[in-house]
C-alpha cells in the first residue's frame, strides 16, 4: 500500500472533524479521502472499473448517513439550495452549470483522440524468467521444477481430483475476476486493464509454457515482471502474499484441465 496517501487522507480527515465543519463539506472531504485512498493508496494499479464501483457504494453510503438524520439533511439542502435561488450566487451557478457538461465533453473527446502509446521500450509476451525464485522462504528452480501434484494424475486420480476441486475454489474465489469464468481474458474487470488478461484458451499461452512458469507468474505477478515485461498498468498482484504454494500449484493444475492444454514438458538434453 502507499502509506503516505492514506496517513495523508487519514490525517486531512482529522483536522477537517476538529475544526467541526458543515455536513455537506464533511460528506465531500469523506467521499475526496475515499478516492484518493481506492485510487492512489494501493501500488498495485486498481482497475477503473473497480474504482467506480467502490465510489458508488461509498456515495451510496454517505447520502444514507445524511438521509438519516432530518438535521444532517438541513445541513445538506440549505447550502445548495441557496446556491441555487440567491442572486449573489448566480455568476458562479451559471459557471457551474457550463463547466459539468464541458469536462464531460472533454473527458469524452479526450478519451476517443488519444494517441496509441508505443512502449518505451521493447516488451516480450513470454518474458524470461529468472533461474530461481523464493516463494515463502522455498527456493523454486523454474527451469527444472515440476509441479509437485503432477504426478497424483496418474498415481492417485482420487487426490488428483481433490487438487484440481480446491485449484478450481481458488480462481473462482480470486482469478476470474479479470482471467473470466471460462478463462478467456474476458473478466468483468479485464477491459478496464491495459493490457488485457491473456486468454489461457488460446493454444499459443499456457499450452507452451512450463508449470513452473506459470507457478513464477501467479506468485510474483506484475511486481515480478522483468523489464521485457513491461510497462504496462498490469493490476496482477503477487499471490504469494494470499494463497500457500499449495494452492498456487493446484491452480496451476486446474487452469490445465479446465482448458484441456497439457503442460510444456522439460526439454531433454543430449
Amino acid at each position: 500500500m502507499n502509506t503516505w496517501v492514506i496517513l495523508g487522507a487519514i490525517v486531512a480527515l482529522v483536522l477537517m472533524r476538529l475544526r467541526k465543519p458543515s455536513m455537506l463539506t464533511w460528506a465531500a472531504a469523506w467521499w475526496v479521502a475515499m478516492f484518493a485512498i481506492v485510487r492512489y493508496g494501493f501500488t498495485v494499479p486498481v482497475p477503473i472499473s473497480v474504482v467506480k464501483l467502490y465510489m458508488g457504494l461509498i456515495t451510496a453510503g454517505l447520502v444514507a448517513y445524511v438521509l438519516t438524520d432530518e438535521e444532517r439533511i438541513e445541513q445538506v439542502c440549505q447550502p445548495v439550495l441557496a446556491f441555487m435561488t440567491q442572486k449573489r450566487f448566480q455568476l458562479p451557478l451559471l459557471a457551474t452549470m457550463l463547466a459539468i457538461p464541458a469536462l464531460f465533453a472533454w473527458s469524452i473527446y479526450a478519451g476517443m483522440t488519444r494517441d496509441p502509446q508505443a512502449p518505451a521500450f521493447a516488451r516480450t509476451v513470454h518474458p524470461a524468467p529468472p533461474d530461481e525464485i523464493t516463494v515463502h522462504d522455498n527456493t523454486v528452480s523454474i527451469g527444472t521444477a515440476d509441479n509437485p501434484y503432477r504426478a497424483l494424475e496418474e498415481t492417485d486420480p482420487e487426490a488428483f481430483g481433490a487438487r484440481l476441486a480446491n485449484g478450481r475454489e481458488v480462481y473462482y474465489a480470486n482469478c476470474f475476476y479479470c482471467h473470466g469464468d471460462i478463462m478467456a481474458g474476458e473478466g468483468m474487470y479485464a477491459h478496464a486493464l491495459n493490457p488485457i488478461p491473456t486468454s489461457f484458451q488460446d493454444p499459443g499461452t499456457i499450452a507452451m509454457l512450463r508449470e513452473a512458469f506459470l507457478f513464477w507468474r501467479i506468485a510474483k505477478g506484475a511486481p515480478g515482471l522483468p523489464e521485457e515485461g513491461g510497462p504496462w498498468a498490469s493490476a496482477m498482484p503477487a499471490w504469494e502474499s494470499f494463497l500457500t504454494e499449495e494452492e498456487m500449484w493446484n491452480v496451476v493444475l486446474f487452469l490445465y484441465e479446465f482448458t484441456g492444454h497439457r503442460p510444456r514438458a522439460v526439454e531433454e538434453h543430449h
